[in-house]
């Protein structure tokens, strides 16, 4: 058998045409996979660019319609003349191809694929010149057909219409609130010609850590196919590039053995040299290479690799004075998560893809969730299974992951060829992405249980399970999918990774609609959705594990302006404007929350401005209050995590991305940094919910939606602080200062509070809880008729300074709503910058609220700070992350121009 090397060619050269391979239309050029059909289109001139303005409607039809892709290629040298028989394999290798293909070589049909999340190998045979065709059939049509196929299933779908229930493709692309309705077809991943006399495949570490964490015992396992060779396997510290461990001596298992391909594998250790991976902001991120190779005498003939990284995950699900933690502990150290949830990157997802020059946009996307101090991204179940670049990203910049199924609300079937498509699907991605350290977790899908709930189908949370194939006969037979088959598969295929059901899901009785905080994980959406709860009442509000939860914001108007091209449908409520933010309601909900806090404002910049401030205070003050839930050890973590909806979006928009299409921060991204940083002070006025019944059963009168206004006047405010830290820092004789500094003058209303602070690791400590505040000249007196112009609302300022009296952290608790407060005074805001601009420090002479320079893409990264509060006496220092002028960002506050 000819010892020739593995070979893989992409196909390149191709050409695409409206219709099947009989249709008349004509050809035109095509990128070359990865690629799809609306941007070949766009290149041809025959569609325009969606993203901007109404341009979505005008190209609606596309998915409705047929697509042939083709291109011509020569047969590989290695291969001319050796025939089936030659020793050597050809094989056409179909990364990926959304979605219903149908894939003809030489006018013969060689496969046909109706899930794009599966990868194809398809062993050929060549002439000398070949036409490789594929004809893509509209997803959305093809879906309606399959609906009408399985008339004994009930299919129901939330957010879009019917027709992608029954279909394995990314569910985003039918529309969601956030996103357009974009139904992609094509090539979406690369085609390459592969010709090898030997190759290697699943490869594999399977390890365990000593109790202690210092020695791995583990076991490396590779397939392999065809000639075999001598197997040369070496384990190398990327960190040092010491190769730590090697063998030639691997065995084949003879097991696991099927057809052609064989597994071999050698068992390793690594003893005190074993260095751990961590999550940032725990420790470092060690990482491994297995590499293996396959030579024949001096020939290579195929080397394979990978990189790892060793760590011991636990989901810690135990019973506790609070009902049963949720919460995540890495290399015995307890870690609460906060993070967010993550989307697609585009609509079209070839445009990121890591074979083209954009391959960095996964990286820049996975570093902005760490420089803003966030420890988790969750892959959401409507998109896709990420590229290997988001994961490697996650596992350099230790960021972890949490995995979902690509399953999101709906009741989804489950007849033998679904299961079989799924299983495929499962096994390759589970296969594909089993090394990477940051991933802790997978959940069986997004929000499907809410549907059981909504529509009553069957489902009993105490079925034990023995017998899943009865689910199977019920109106919910995805339960057996979530329940048993993937939790089978993540079991056979993975070694420590814990699977969860569903998100949110607890035991089965919690859902998005009936939310159980004292177990699982939840999905909390009664503020924004739901009963519209007024946002301050979100730290009360929270569970275990905070999975989703949101606010809605306009990006900036850098980003307007870029997706929305006519001037004269620049402002809020235009219908450009209103059609582009998906979110059902929007018009209402979006408004109803900025006049609820703020005073309207009805130009474009000034609006625009009021929702991100609004959105950030929402955000922060979720995170912070449920970081502080964190408790201070085992028995005591309240809540385990919090993942804000969402990180990113796929396409220029207006939703509840705290980060805009072009990677552009919003004020609430800054709010999650503040709020998780190493260690941070937290404060926070007494809440009143007049909706609340008192000790004597009658109802209070409600004076606003949600605001004591008492508390604007009274000497009747009261209020915690407490201090936040993670596994890694420790306090010592840290100062914490409270400070209560009038709205009005900038000056001190009372005697500041100045306290000692030590505390342990990992948790977080409550310094003052239930203080009321002193106001020695209070100018109202309760007997006289209320007269608002004597009120002196004021802001109360927390610092925690450590024992070299430098500032660790600061927070602020602003009279609700700022509406009623009176920003009329010059607020005596200056900016001096830096000699090359780079940098820019900020002051004022009275309390400022909502501080944000106006970003733009071309910075192309986060500034240090943005979207912040800004008090007398203090100093706000912020640096651009590029050569971008700072001086030539636009900024503004709450109140300005008023």
């Amino acid at each position: 058998m000819k010892a020739i090397p593995f070979n893989s060619t992409p196909l390149r050269g191709w050409s695409f045409k409206q219709g099947d391979r009989s249709s008349d239309e004509e050809w035109m050029g095509a990128g070359d996979p990865p690629t799809e059909v609306h941007r070949d289109l766009e290149h041809n001139g025959k569609a325009s660019d969606y993203r901007k303005d109404l341009n979505e409607l005008a190209v609606r039809w596309i998915g409705d319609e047929t697509w042939t892709y083709r291109t011509t290629f020569r047969q590989p040298e290695s291969q001319e003349g050796l025939g089936h028989d030659g020793g050597v394999k050809t094989v056409l290798n179909f990364e990926g191809l959304d979605t219903f293909a149908s894939v003809y070589l030489n006018d013969e049909l060689i496969l046909s694929s109706d899930n794009m999340f599966i990868q194809h190998r398809v062993q050929v045979s060549l002439k000398t010149e070949n036409e490789l065709e594929i004809v893509f059939e509209s997803a959305r049509l093809k879906g309606l057909e399959l609906v009408k196929q399985h008339p004994e299933h009930r299919f129901i779908v939330h957010q879009t219409e019917i027709s992608r229930g029954p279909v394995r493709k990314a569910q985003y692309h039918w529309g969601w609130d956030w996103g357009p309705i974009i139904m992609t077809c094509g090539p979406t991943k690369p085609i390459t010609l592969e010709t090898y006399a030997c190759r290697l495949e699943g490869l594999q570490v399977l390890y365990d850590l000593s109790a202690d964490l210092k020695e791995v015992n583990g076991r490396i396992q590779v397939e392999h196919e065809g000639v075999k060779g001598e197997l040369y396997v070496e384990l190398v510290n990327n960190q040092t590039g010491k190769i730590e461990w090697s063998t030639t001596g691997l065995q084949q298992v003879s097991s696991k053995t099927e057809g052609a391909t064989k597994l071999y594998e050698a068992p390793f250790t690594l003893n005190e040299e074993v260095q751990l991976w961590w999550p940032r902001g725990y420790g470092s991120q060690y990482l491994y290479t297995v590499k293996v190779v396959a030579r024949s005498g001096t020939h290579v003939l195929h080397t394979i690799s990978q990189t790892t990284g060793f760590r011991h995950v636990e989901l810690v699900q135990e019973p506790d004075s609070h009902g049963q933690s949720f919460y995540f502990r890495i290399n015995h150290v307890d870690i609460f998560v906060g993070g967010s949830c993550w989307i697609p990157i585009d609509n079209d997802l070839s445009r990121h893809h890591p074979s083209e020059s954009s391959s960095s946009s996964y990286k820049n996307w996975i570093r902005l969730a760490a420089e803003g101090n966030q420890t988790m991204v969750r892959v959401w179940g409507g998109g896709v299974y990420e590229p290997d670049a988001f994961y490697a990203a996650a596992d350099e910049l230790g960021v972890l992951v949490w995995q979902d199924f690509m399953f999101a609300c709906a009741n989804y079937p489950a007849h033998p060829a679904y299961l079989e498509s799924v299983v495929l699907e499962a096994r390759q991605n589970v296969r594909r992405l089993r090394h990477h350290p940051s991933i802790v977790i997978w959940a069986g899908n997004n929000e499907d249980y809410q549907i059981v709930e909504r529509y009553g189908l069957q489902y009993d949370a105490d079925d034990d399970g023995k017998d899943p194939e009865k689910w199977l006969k019920t109106d919910f037979p995805a339960r057996y999918i979530y329940e048993h088959l993937l939790s089978k598969i993540i079991e056979s295929e993975t070694v420590g990774v814990p699977y969860h059901p569903s998100s949110p899901f607890g035991n089965g009785k919690s859902t998005v609609l009936k939310v159980d905080p004292t177990i699982g994980d939840v999905h909390q959406w009664n503020v924004w959705h739901g009963t519209m709860e007024p946002y301050q009442k979100l730290p009360k509000m929270g569970g275990r594990f905070v999975s989703e939860f949101g606010m809605e914001a306009y990006p900036h108007l850098d980003t307007l302006e870029k997706c929305i091209t006519r001037k004269e449908d620049r402002y809020p409520g235009s219908m450009t404007m209103d059609f582009r933010n998906k979110a059902i309601g929007h018009e209402r909900r979006l408004v109803s929350y900025v006049t609820e806090n703020f005073r309207l404002r009805q130009d474009l910049e000034g609006f625009a401005h009021l929702t991100q401030v609004m959105q950030a205070d929402a955000v922060g003050c979720a995170y912070k209050a449920w970081r502080r839930q964190w408790g201070i050890g085992k028995g005591d973590r309240k809540c385990g995590g919090v993942l804000v909806w969402q990180l990113n979006d796929c396409w220029p928009t207006i939703s509840w991305a705290v980060a805009d299409y072009y990677g552009v921060p919003k004020p609430a991204y800054y709010a999650i940094k503040r709020a998780m940083q190493p260690i941070a002070v937290g404060v926070q006025r007494r809440f009143r919910d007049w909706t609340m019944k008192p000790a004597d059963g009658k109802l209070w009168q409600r004076d606003t939606s949600h605001i004591d206004m008492r508390s604007l006047w009274e000497d009747d405010v009261r209020f915690d602080a407490w201090v936040s830290s993670n596994g890694q820092n420790e306090l010592d004789r840290a100062k914490l200062t409270v400070k209560f500094i009038s709205v009005t003058t900038g000056k001190e209303v009372a005697e500041p509070i100045a306290l000692g602070v030590s505390s342990q690791t990992n948790g977080c400590i409550e310094v003052i809880h239930d203080r009321k505040v002193k106001i020695p000249d209070k100018k109202q007196d309760a007997s006289e008729p209320y007269d608002a112009t004597k009120s002196d609302p004021f802001v109360i300022y927390a610092t925690l300074h450590d024992n070299t009296d430098q500032l660790i952290s600061s927070d602020c608790s602003w009279p609700d709503p700022i509406k009623y407060l009176d920003f009329s005074a010059d607020r005596g805001v200056k900016l001096e910058y830096s000699e090359d601009k780079s940098t820019a420090v900020v002051t004022a002479d009275k309390p400022v609220k909502g501080f944000v320079l106006s970003e733009v893409a071309e910075l192309a990264g986060p500034l240090s700070d943005n979207g912040f509060d800004i008090m007398p006496g203090e100093r706000y220092e912020i640096k651009t992350p590029s050569d971008y002028p700072i001086d030539r960002l636009k900024w503004r506050y709450v109140g300005m121009h008023e």
